[in-house]
């Protein structure tokens, strides 16, 4: 099948990095795609690109949305000539992601894709395809975008007007374009963001929440000289990365932890602008925004803990990234990103320590014919008595089938079982302890009497593991 994407950029930032991961995963399965995109320079060599216009024409379309407040309704003429292509491709799928951004005209592509007959997806990867201006909104505390966007609250935050609202016909605008399409499927990559587009005007779509994958040959244990490169040797390393900081992301939250740390303590900011990072008072390190991953992974790696202080996330892909790279991860409760440690690991404010997450047997496999249709096990080294061969990732009979959660990385086609599909199994730490003890005495005798408790916790059996785990005998 052909499928087309189309993003505002392609290969870096965390959308393009999403969109790129998707073509290579259909690449391998033999399948044709091109990623369109419309700004920045493509960072994806060995994908299929296409871009849409030029650097002037996202220039003079954001300088319009600067005036009027219009951000999707510029680059019309560009917009009719990629769509001249797509008509000449004639792709299968077309699938969407990020749509705002100033490169592409929202009323040509639409109106286009009402009457193509495609198979449309939609990765919303934040909430700007239905509002009448911003990309979130829960953390100023409007609810306007539920019946009708005015008097936006957030004009000045992306995409930024600094003259005219234009909030309310925005909102008319998209609705009108954005619903009644035939074939169109949403994805989120939280049930977060699932919530509030099933209260918004996209309510009558079909909704799939997939989580957000990252490439694990990049993201993993990479180690670097990163400490070493900007004498932190011997700190305590706190570390922050987004693409940009604005008020949202925490800068200030992390602007107020400095103050309350001591000199064993260092934070890196990863992604600042100039004028940020000139302002940062010594005791933080302010890093501009890089566009390599295998720096990002090194960064992810050398850390002690990756604080994300957002106050609203769609999702958090740089906490996934670097619990990946094996690093702890802090963030605030009632985001997407909470989301996100609850099924990668990690630490929402509040929550209980000493979590412990493992796999869950679904099964044991009874016969040749279940082991062949068993998932792929990255874990298993795929040894088998029958033909005493190692395969990685095969299973055996005798052995676990494990639990699968929705969601989790596939591999030509199929579910995989890996470090994904780990479920919280319970708590090291109890939540109460305590103790009562006495002495007693009777002429020369005494009794010491002590009795303690602790619950709410799990006792780990290492033994019982070690006895009926599927580790023993065939090493898988």
């Amino acid at each position: 099948m052909k499928y087309l994407f189309i993003n505002s950029v392609a290969g870096f930032g965390s959308t393009g990095r999403i969109a790129a991961e998707q073509c290579r995963g259909l690449m391998a399965q033999g399948h044709e795609c091109v990623l369109a995109f419309g700004r920045e320079e493509a960072n994806c060599s060995d994908i299929p690109t296409v871009r849409i216009g030029t650097p002037m024409d996202y220039r003079l379309h954001g300088a319009e949305s600067r005036l009027l407040d219009d951000s999707g309704f510029g680059s019309r003429r560009a917009t009719r000539r990629f769509l001249d292509w797509v008509r000449e491709y004639d792709p299968d799928v077309i699938w969407l992601h990020n749509v705002h951004g100033y490169y592409i005209h929202l009323g040509e592509l639409f109106t286009y894709l009402r009457g193509c007959g495609k198979t449309i997806f939609w990765t919303l990867h934040d909430c700007w395809s239905f509002t009448g201006h911003c990309a979130y909104f829960d953390y100023v505390g409007c609810d306007r975008w539920k019946t009708g966007c005015h008097d936006c609250p957030q004009k000045r935050a992306y995409p930024a007007s600094i003259l005219l609202d234009n909030s309310r016909k925005n909102y008319e605008k998209k609705r009108e374009l954005f619903t009644g399409i035939p074939n169109v499927t949403l994805i989120v990559p939280s049930h977060w963001l699932e919530s509030r587009v099933k209260e918004s005007f996209l309510r009558d779509y079909p909704v799939k929440v997939v989580y957000n994958t990252v490439n694990r040959e990049i993201f993993k244990p990479t180690p670097g000289n990163f400490r070493e490169k900007y004498g932190l040797e011997n700190k305590i390393i706190l570390l922050g990365v987004a693409s940009v900081w604005d008020e949202r992301k925490g800068l200030r939250d992390f602007l107020a932890l400095h103050d309350l740390l001591d000199e064993e303590y260092a934070i890196v900011l990863i992604g600042l602008s100039a004028k940020q990072i000139q302002s940062l008072p010594a005791g933080i390190l302010g890093l501009p925004r890089t566009n390599s991953v295998q720096e990002l992974a090194e960064a992810y790696t050398a850390v002690d803990v990756f604080l994300n202080p957002s106050t609203e996330e769609t999702f958090g892909m740089t906490v996934l990234e670097a619990r990946c790279c094996g690093t702890e991860t802090v963030v605030y409760q009632g985001t997407a990103c909470e989301e996100v440690v609850s099924q990668f690991g990690g630490i929402a404010e509040g929550e209980r320590m000493g979590r412990i997450f493992g796999y869950v047997a679904e099964r044991i496999i009874e016969t040749q014919e279940e082991a062949d249709a068993a998932r792929y096990d990255t874990q298993s080294r795929g040894y088998r008595r029958s033909d005493r061969r190692q395969i990685a990732g095969r299973k055996d009979i005798g052995d676990y089938e494990w639990k699968d959660r929705p969601g989790s990385t596939r591999m030509d086609g199929r579910q995989i079982i890996n470090a994904e599909d780990q479920f919280l199994l319970g708590y090291a730490l109890p939540h109460s302890t305590g103790g009562i003890g006495n002495t007693f005495r009777y002429r020369n005798w005494t009794l010491n009497v002590y009795m303690d408790y602790a619950l709410g916790h799990s006792v780990r059996n290492d033994m019982q593991m070690r006895y009926f785990q599927s580790t023993m005998g065939n090493c898988n």
